[in-house]
């Protein structure tokens, strides 16, 4: 897709506009387009560059840096499976293992129906619930291998 017809809703037109030229607003700018995508795809931050100014090298150095922003368009459902240490101990690792086992899944691409994917994050902020995943919006606490498959159908049904 040319760079010229990115859909940029007028919001974000408006949002770039509006922060372009503050110092460090590089980082918001690439939240909002994440915001509006699901991802940053090559051809926004293409765009972005021509909106700004910025090399595009600098906003991809920013891109590939953060764990947070992703490249590639997620799955409907994005698993995401906190690694930080509380549920890094209580056996998130095996978790992912599992969740990639039931899904087919080797990396960060979605599954081939583009249902699911799953991100490993550092914290979800719950980690009195330890291991924790969430799917979309919803917080699955003290999850066990054995509940995965449940939780998982549970999305492949909506």
């Amino acid at each position: 897709m040319p760079v010229a017809q990115v859909g940029f809703s007028k919001e974000l037109i408006d949002f770039i506009s509006e922060w372009k030229q503050k110092p460090g607003s590089l980082i918001m700018m690439l939240h909002r387009i994440q915001e509006e995508f699901g991802y940053i795809p090559r051809e926004a931050a293409e765009r972005l560059a021509l909106e700004t100014g910025m090399p595009l090298a600098k906003i991809y150095g920013v891109i590939t840096f953060y764990h947070f922003f992703k490249t590639s368009k997620p799955g409907k459902n994005r698993i995401a499976i906190c690694l930080g240490t509380a549920c890094y101990l209580r056996g998130a690792q095996d978790l992912v293992d599992e969740s990639r086992a039931i899904l087919n899944l080797k990396g960060e691409e979605p599954t081939d129906d583009g249902l699911f994917s799953i991100d490993e994050v550092r914290c979800l902020g719950c980690c009195g619930l330890a291991p924790v995943l969430m799917v979309g919006n919803e917080v699955y606490g003290k999850v066990t291998k054995d509940q995965l498959p449940e939780i998982i159908a549970k999305y492949r049904q909506q």
